[in-house]
Parts: C-alpha cells; structure tokens; sequence
C-alpha cells in the first residue's frame, strides 16, 4: 500500500515538473525570444560594435536600404573620423529604451514602406574633447531573411524655428 503511495506521488511530482518545464519553454519562446526584445538585441550588437569602434561589423548589420547610402569603405572612415577626431573621444557609453513596433514605416518620405519595423531609442553618452553630451536616435530594426537590420530615419522633420 505504502509502495503504491509511493508510485502515484512520484507520478504527480513528475507531471507537476513536466508541467512547470513546458511553461519555461513557452515563456522563453514567446517572451523573452519575442521580434522586440530580438530588436532589440540587434540594436544592441550595433552599437557595441560601433562603441568598439568595430564599424566593419556594424555596417555588416545594416538593412541593405542603408548600405545604398553609404558605401564601406566611406562608413568606416567617416565614422571613424567622426567619433575620433571631431568629437575627440575614444569611445562612448550606451542605453536603449522604448522599443515600439511600427507597421508600414518608410527610411524617407517617397521610400518604399517596410511592413514592421521595432522603433528603439538609443542614447549615446560622450565624454569628449568639448565635454559631456548625448545623442539621442530614434533606430529602426528589422528581420530581413531572418536577420536582423539596423536602419536609420532620414524623412524631413521640421525644427523649432520652421514651425
């Protein structure tokens, strides 16, 4: 009697661990593993790589829309050339925040739309020749091929002084 006791609340502890186990499994897949946290992610992989001064590999990420605009070879020196020389640092501390999912949103404004794209804003922290300052960018990341692409904004804004 005490055997089959034994049997039945051995059985109820595997189902219950079996049971807690697939739900890890789902919460991984479908939450942590989501498009915006992916987004996310790529975003991230971009601006270590830039950070890094590593522009090589940053550039490799972009979605082919941004690589028409600028060719290799200009992107790596002009960033280069920008961060160093222009803004006089040697690298730059980083956050993101508010990823946002946008549907049907264009680079510029007669741009063939993309159908989803992740909006994450990006704060780059500089401690330069001409002091402490941040940049902060709207960047845009999508799956292409089941890659993921960094992209920039480029349609006209209006300034304070249009309005």
């Amino acid at each position: 009697m005490i055997r089959n006791h034994n049997r039945k609340l051995f059985i109820s502890l595997f189902l219950v661990f079996f049971v807690l186990c697939m739900l890890f499994i789902l919460v991984f897949v479908f939450i942590i593993n989501s498009p915006s946290n992916q987004a996310e992610k790529a975003v991230k992989k971009f601006y270590t790589y830039e950070r890094n001064g590593e522009f090589a590999e940053s550039w490799e990420m972009f979605h082919p829309l941004m690589k028409e605009r600028f060719e290799k070879a200009e992107y790596l020196q002009d960033r280069a050339h920008v961060f160093f020389n222009h803004f006089g640092v040697n690298t730059f501390t980083f956050s993101i925040e508010d990823t946002e999912r946008i549907r049907n949103w264009q680079l510029e404004e007669d741009a063939e739309p993309i159908d989803k794209v992740y909006r994450v804003t990006v704060y780059q922290y500089f401690q330069g020749t001409y002091g402490n300052f941040t940049i902060v960018q709207k960047v845009y990341a999508t799956s292409l091929d089941g890659e993921w692409t960094v992209l920039w904004d480029y349609k006209k804004t209006k300034t304070a002084s249009e309005t």
